[in-house]
């Protein structure tokens, strides 16, 4: 039994058709990469894991249990976290208070402190500025906040959405190297990613999503050196 699986599931707006009979699952302990052009379906895959978007069809089960009516909120609760893409923090607030926005749902809140320690161990720079606002940071800052955000809820699985969107070299680097040391800390990641080569030397699985559907699975290595996978992904033939 996976930690995660998703059973040919269809989602809709409206008349429109964004996933069509798509199937996908997550060990507990890996990260799994989703990868595809704009418009493939990922951030609207990631929305219907966390709740935010209806299946029209299939389901969705974690830890064995059928999750697919459940609302956001009680999946989050669960253990499902969602960093979504545009980062979605609170730039009104400081990063102290969009911190304690992650732990909204825990029941036990006795622990925070070492919560919060943990986000100041992976993210030094939001320990620096723990009374800044959080729109006055840039968007690699903002990409650590999302992320620390979401990892003050306990998540079992964490959904990255886009975690390089948008941002310079040095911080991509440092983010994909985060995620790799809060997957080796226990955390089993679903990640969507346009940066193909990152996602893929960083997957243990990936997927391949074209306009709505899964077309190719493998290891992240296999889908490294697949022909088409490079040409079309990795900027090779």
């Amino acid at each position: 039994m996976a930690l995660l699986e998703v059973d040919n599931i269809s989602v809709h707006y409206g008349r429109i058709q964004a996933i069509h009979d798509m199937s996908l699952k997550v060990e507990e302990g890996e990260i799994v990469s989703l990868i595809g052009a704009n418009g493939a379906g990922k951030t609207t895959t990631m929305r219907t894991l966390a709740g935010l978007l209806s299946l029209s069809g299939g389901s969705i089960r974690f830890e064995g249990d059928d999750i697919s009516k459940m609302k956001g909120h009680t999946r989050v609760a669960r253990g499902i976290s969602l960093t979504p893409e545009g980062r979605g923090i609170f730039p009104a607030m400081t990063i102290m208070e969009n911190l304690d926005m992650g732990a909204y749902a825990l029941k036990d809140k006795s622990k925070m402190k070492e919560d919060f320690e943990r986000v100041f161990d992976l993210f030094p720079r939001l320990k620096e500025r723990q009374k800044q606002l959080g729109g006055t940071m840039s968007g690699g800052e903002q990409q650590m906040l999302a992320i620390g955000r979401a990892l003050m809820g306990h998540p079992k699985v964490l959904l990255l959405d886009e975690p390089s969107m948008g941002l310079a070299p040095q911080f991509i680097r440092q983010i994909f190297s985060i995620i790799k040391q809060v997957n080796d800390q226990g955390t089993t990641i679903l990640l969507v990613e346009q940066n193909a080569n990152q996602a893929l030397a960083k997957a243990d699985r990936a997927y391949v999503l074209e306009t709505g559907r899964i077309t190719h699975t493998g290891t992240g290595k296999e889908l490294l050196a697949n022909p088409a996978i490079k040409e079309a992904y990795l900027g090779a033939a």
